[in-house]
């Protein structure tokens, strides 16, 4: 299991990522209300970003999720989960998925930060 950077949790270092996440999912709402095949482009986007924001609270060297690994700060499923989003970025149910991801991802991290 690759652990938790308990030095890169810090609210203030992971709250960027949240904020790019909560533009980035207006635009992929939108993208999706008016189907002009915008969503895809964006849900990858947002897939690099939920993956940085991994790899950043893991204490890893590694540029890229290692899908075989467990990592302290998924959510349940969440390997599973990002494997199904990966396979099918441009539907809708991805990109709930995506971001029920995000706000479970956010409540994990505030739970590690109490835990040290």
């Amino acid at each position: 299991m690759i652990k938790v950077n308990h030095q890169t949790i810090v609210k203030e270092l992971v709250d960027p990522y949240f904020e790019q996440w909560n533009a980035l999912s207006s635009l992929i709402h939108q993208a999706h209300d008016q189907r002009n095949g915008e969503a895809k482009p964006l849900m990858e986007k947002g897939i690099q970003l939920y993956e940085s924001c991994i790899l950043h609270c893991s204490e890893t060297s590694s540029a890229s999720i290692i899908e075989a690994e467990e990592y302290e700060v998924l959510p349940i499923n969440g390997m599973e989960r990002l494997q199904f989003i990966k396979v099918r970025p441009g539907q809708y149910a991805c990109f709930r998925q995506l971001d029920e991801l995000f706000k479970e991802l956010k409540k994990r991290l505030a739970r590690l930060r109490i835990k040290s």
